[in-house]
């Protein structure tokens, strides 16, 4: 045990310091490039400031954790998968960033191609699952049993995938926020890990490790984000760990914040588009009610009159205590 916990406390500082040497690299040399974000315009007024703040900047996270993580491919079948799955991701946000923000389309891929890519990629994690012999349980919190879903595993697992990479590029809005609370949720399934004896914790160390180096540069005031690659591929890398774990219903729990994100998207548009009406009978113009000041949620406190930094810290506490609840979750476990 002693020194498989060296290995981990390795991978992880080695990871950090990657990320923490990559990011004073890439963001001169994007500011040169002039790869800055561009603030929407109806936002919260203090993000206009954020104007021309380097982006792509998950591309440290993905280098370091990458470079460690190949190290131990060889140590259980469980690590490839988690590692193409980021990977895959992180390409999904690239080319989404690409063509905004290089191509100067705003909206970047549409919709249906971000899907389309989205669900091929999980099809091609869902098929190394099955290719390596993956068992369809899942473990069911609190409670200490395993529940095979049969078949019901294929959507299952594309659910649990696509919905998590959406809930963490969500959450990416504010500085430090979606970066925090993934290494929050990474340092819980690194613990998880240990207890099962997984060759994923040091692999699940060094995204911890990535991550805390970009925060170094990512917590406010930020210096570079990190763009569609790097919360889409977090996102990738949540989901495939929980699944690889076998701890897929611990996300609602520890990533509770992704999920709360991805909701209040979900009723602020459903609720717009219910109560949607013509301002002026035969004007075509309509007008709906919005039940946040606008999604996601953490713009919502914003516009209420919350600081930036108390949002995120708030949000950041919330995952702690989450991740506390987890502990409870897999308790029977430790029994």
């Amino acid at each position: 045990m002693g020194d498989d916990l060296t290995i981990v406390i390795y991978a992880a500082l080695l990871a950090f310091a990657i990320s923490a040497i990559i990011c004073p690299i890439i963001i001169p040399f994007f500011r040169r490039l002039k790869l800055g974000q561009s603030i929407r315009e109806d936002g919260p007024q203090s993000h206009l400031s954020k104007a021309g703040t380097p982006f792509m900047g998950g591309i440290a996270i993905i280098v370091a954790f990458t470079a460690v993580s190949v190290f131990f491919i060889t140590d259980g079948p469980e690590v490839l998968p988690v590692i193409l799955c980021t990977v895959g991701y992180c390409f999904i946000g690239f080319c989404d960033d690409f063509i905004k923000r290089i191509m100067k389309r705003n909206l970047g891929l549409r919709a249906w191609q971000k899907m389309a890519m989205q669900i091929f990629v999980a099809g091609g994690f869902v098929a190394l699952l099955f290719w390596q012999g993956v068992e369809t349980t899942v473990f069911v919190p609190f409670i200490g049993t395993q529940l095979n879903l049969g078949i019901l595993y294929i959507p299952f697992i594309f659910f649990v995938v696509i919905g998590t990479a959406n809930g963490v590029n969500l959450t990416d809005g504010l500085d430090g926020l979606a970066s925090g609370v993934t290494v929050l949720v990474a340092l819980f399934f690194v613990f998880v890990s240990l207890v099962l004896g997984s060759a994923l914790t040091p692999v699940i160390a060094a995204a911890a490790g990535a991550l805390l180096g970009f925060l170094l540069f990512n917590a406010h005031p930020a210096r570079i984000f990190m763009g569609d690659m790097g919360s889409l591929a977090l996102g990738g890398f949540v989901a495939s760990t929980a699944v690889l774990l076998g701890m897929e219903l611990l996300i609602p729990i520890v990533g509770l914040i992704y999920m709360v994100e991805v909701f209040s998207v979900m009723l602020q548009v459903g609720y717009y588009k219910l109560t949607k009406k013509e301002t002026a009978p035969g004007s075509g113009k309509f007008q709906g009610k919005r039940l946040f000041k606008m999604a996601p949620i953490h713009h919502h406190y914003e516009q209420k009159g919350w600081p930036e930094t108390k949002v995120v810290a708030v949000f950041h506490i919330i995952t702690a205590i989450m991740c506390l609840v987890g502990f409870l979750a897999i308790s029977p476990l430790l029994a």
